[in-house]
């Protein structure tokens, strides 16, 4: 076997204990179909979770592991998806309904067995399924196996972390390349380090940044998330200023911020640099395995609190193939909503204040059994 027959063999195993796994929680729920859906109005990256397919598709899985992907682009899909079966979406005239009314009649189910919709289903369209899937108890409801999807993408498998770790090596170059270019004098604008983050992903293989890259000079940057993202106005110059970005590798996403503290600060705004380095501090000794979310997000509040100030947004959030996903680090989540070994999530604390501006300093932190390990090296950059 050579080594791309080998890498193809490893892939396929990966893919089918991502399917396996869902199938066994669709029997022990009843569910004998369920069906996810990445096309306009419904992008759901568990498409690609479960197959390998980017994008354009719709994905169909049986609770004896059968699996069909009905793909727009079938030379894409056929590069691309790891799946049981590639239909070609024309083959039903560009009809979801139909698509999934064939597949379903294909799995030739015997009695009324359940099937499952996404729950985010319009309802004219869940009448058309129930319509087209006579002979099933057609479901879609809160809290369904789509919500299992989502957790089980929570705590990442090895190519999931080696694909972040890819990503957070290429932003950590770009990091330091925009300290290099900044302290030059090369970097003058926002729109500069916009498009320069843009151009280097693109030198390392990297899809896409994982969301339109935030840059705000100090006259902006007491937005969380400034408006337009970017302009051509001087970044960084006296005062704060901020960068949010993340680059995209095989599918999973970075997410950084740093702050630029450019020439004679005001005492106010030293003040909340030294706030939000402590808050980052000591919030990430509590990214360790089995430490409920909440603690870590209460602490960065006590933090701020004492200082009479308050962070409008959450401690962070998991990454992926979404830029937001599970877990939600912030003090409204549940005691039984534990820091587990393998999941990807970041650390952000900020403040933002009209007059001073706005610092956030945030990292990717890879929960594991020995610790938090920081994948991304973001950092609070002064500048004379």
């Amino acid at each position: 076997m050579n080594e791309t027959q080998e890498n193809n063999e490893n892939l396929s195993k990966i893919y089918k204990n991502r399917r396996r796994k869902l199938a066994l929680q669709m029997k022990n729920q009843g569910v004998a179909a369920i069906l996810f859906e990445d096309k306009d109005g419904c992008r759901d990256p568990s498409v690609r979770y479960y197959t390998g397919h980017p994008n354009d598709a719709l994905f169909i899985l049986f609770s004896d592991e059968t699996s069909f992907l009905v793909a727009w682009d079938e030379n894409l899909a056929k590069k691309m998806a790891n799946v049981g079966k590639i239909i070609p979406y024309s083959r039903y005239e560009n009809s979801h309904i139909r698509a999934v009314k064939a597949i379903a009649n294909y799995a030739k189910i015997e009695g009324k067995q359940t099937f499952e919709l996404p729950e985010v289903t319009s309802y004219p369209d869940f009448l058309q399924y129930v319509d087209a899937l006579s002979g099933w108890d057609v479901r879609c409801r809160k809290q369904s196996l789509h919500n299992f999807a989502e957790m089980q993408r929570a705590v990442k498998d090895e190519m999931e972390i080696a694909s972040i770790r890819q990503a957070a090596k290429v932003t950590d170059r770009i990091i330091d390349l925009i300290e290099e270019k900044v302290r030059s004098g090369e970097i003058k604008t926002e729109t500069d380090v916009a498009l320069l983050i843009e151009k280097e992903l693109r030198k390392d293989g990297c899809e896409k940044t994982g969301f339109d890259t935030l840059a705000a000079g100090p006259g902006r940057s007491f937005a969380i998330h400034c408006f337009p993202n970017y302009t051509n106005q001087s970044w960084p110059a006296d005062g704060l200023s901020i960068l949010d970005f993340g680059v995209v590798c095989n599918g999973y996403t970075s997410d950084v911020t740093l702050t630029i503290a450019k020439g004679k600060l005001t005492e106010a705004q030293e003040k909340q640099l030294e706030l939000v380095q402590k808050a980052y501090s000591e919030c990430l000794k509590l990214y360790e395995k089995n430490v409920p979310l909440a603690e870590a997000a209460k602490k960065a509040a006590e933090i701020f609190a004492a200082e009479k100030r308050s962070m409008p947004h959450s401690l962070g959030h998991g990454i992926g193939l979404e830029i937001h996903e599970a877990p939600f680090v912030r003090a409204a989540a549940s005691s039984e909503n534990l820091f587990l070994p393998g999941m990807v999530v970041t650390l952000e604390p900020g403040l933002y204040d009209a007059e001073t501006g706005g610092t956030r300093l945030e990292n990717d932190v890879l929960i594991t059994e020995k610790g938090p390990e920081v994948l991304t090296h973001s950092r609070i950059i002064r500048i004379d």
